[in-house]
């Protein structure tokens, strides 16, 4: 079964969100920035932020959510950057980043609505920049992500030199998985 339509699956999700709110000891960050394939993580922190502030838990302020996708398929920042409330079938969707390779999500109209309610955006990378930072990120921080991880790390890069994200703000990057399982991909 495809994202957003297994049983529960949002729920288990939502976990990303409460985990995030007790590790910043519940003052939500500035910005998210999350690989974004069917967009139930994304979908289920926004639910989970939703839920808190209904327990009290936090303030209503919500992070600025950057969906985070390949250039090789990027459904979600097309229709974002036209301002569709649906996002098209993706042709000929191709990208090392198995997680991101999602022609046509869904939940496509949940994360446009989030990212804008959010007042933040859609970004595309190209797989030689997932690879390229992947490996930065492994030399200066130690840390093996996976090319979706990677992907996010370069949309920071881009974000910040545009001016989308200030030096000073609070940003967390979502890693979903290890570089170990493309491993073939750094042989190319």
């Amino acid at each position: 079964m495809s994202t957003l339509k297994e049983p529960y699956r949002i729920e288990g999700k939502k976990t990303l969100g409460y985990e995030l709110a007790e590790q910043c000891d519940w003052q939500l960050p500035d910005v998210i920035l999350y690989p974004t394939g069917g967009g139930t993580g994304l979908i289920g922190m926004w639910k989970a932020f939703d839920e808190m502030e209904a327990l009290g838990w936090i303030a209503k302020k919500r992070p600025r959510m950057f969906s985070v996708q390949a250039t090789g398929c990027a459904p979600i920042v097309r229709a974002f950057e036209a301002g569709e409330k649906n996002a098209t079938e993706f042709p000929d969707a191709h990208t090392i980043a198995s997680g991101l390779r999602v022609p046509k999500a869904i939940g496509d109209f949940l994360m446009l609505d989030i990212l804008r309610q959010s007042n933040g955006g859609a970004v595309a990378v190209e797989d030689e920049e997932m690879m390229r930072t992947a490996r930065d990120v492994g030399s200066k921080e130690g840390l093996f992500v996976c090319p979706e991880g990677a992907a996010c790390f370069a949309a920071l890069k881009a974000l910040s030199s545009a001016g989308r994200i200030a030096s000073g703000e609070r940003v967390i990057i979502f890693n979903t998985g290890s570089g170990i399982k493309y491993l073939d991909a750094y042989d190319a």
